[in-house]
């Protein structure tokens, strides 16, 4: 797997997004790695559009939820472990199956709650997309940023750059 990094580019309008993508095609970025986020119903179908990992806080909301249902899960399993009910005798098995079972239903029910809220990493670009501005995140390969920040600069200087994510999630 190749290591990449996500750009962000503010681009003004959909015609300026068609082209944009066409060059980074040519580029020979997959089209897997290029999504664009427009006001509802404004892109058309045939262009990659911004998936719900990208649209909502789902993957931290699922990462903060995993955390803190484990840590719930394992003081609970600690508490019954050592101060087990009378009438069960309770080994560590049961602590290690209360970690997990609170770490998946923390995950799950943290994460279907912040399917709700906007993503909270990408709220800088939340008014210029409700203007009618379309949001290009590409994924490239380290390698390749500066070739693609220069080619979209020199092509496409209606495009503002707008960032890098150093981090990608692993769902989007």
């Amino acid at each position: 797997m190749v290591g990449r990094k996500r750009l962000y580019f503010m681009l003004p309008d959909v015609s300026s997004a068609r082209s944009t993508l066409d060059e980074l095609l040519l580029a020979r970025i997959e089209i897997r790695h290029i999504h664009f986020w427009g006001a509802e119903g404004k892109l058309p179908a045939d262009m990659p559009e911004a998936n719900v990992f990208h649209k909502t806080d789902l993957a931290n909301g699922a990462e903060v939820g995993l955390l803190a249902g484990g840590m719930i899960g394992l003081v609970l399993g600690m508490w019954l472990v050592y101060f087990p009910p009378d009438w069960v005798h309770l080994n560590w098995l049961a602590l290690v199956g209360l970690t997990l079972a609170g770490a998946v239903l923390g995950s799950w029910m943290s994460g279907m709650a912040a399917a709700a809220i906007p993503n909270s990493r990408l709220k800088a670009f939340h008014a210029g997309i409700e203007e009618g501005k379309v949001l290009l995140l590409v994924d490239v390969p380290f390698k390749q940023v500066p070739a693609i920040e220069e080619l979209i600069e020199k092509r496409h200087p209606e495009a503002a750059f707008s960032g890098v994510e150093k981090h990608i999630p692993m769902f989007p």
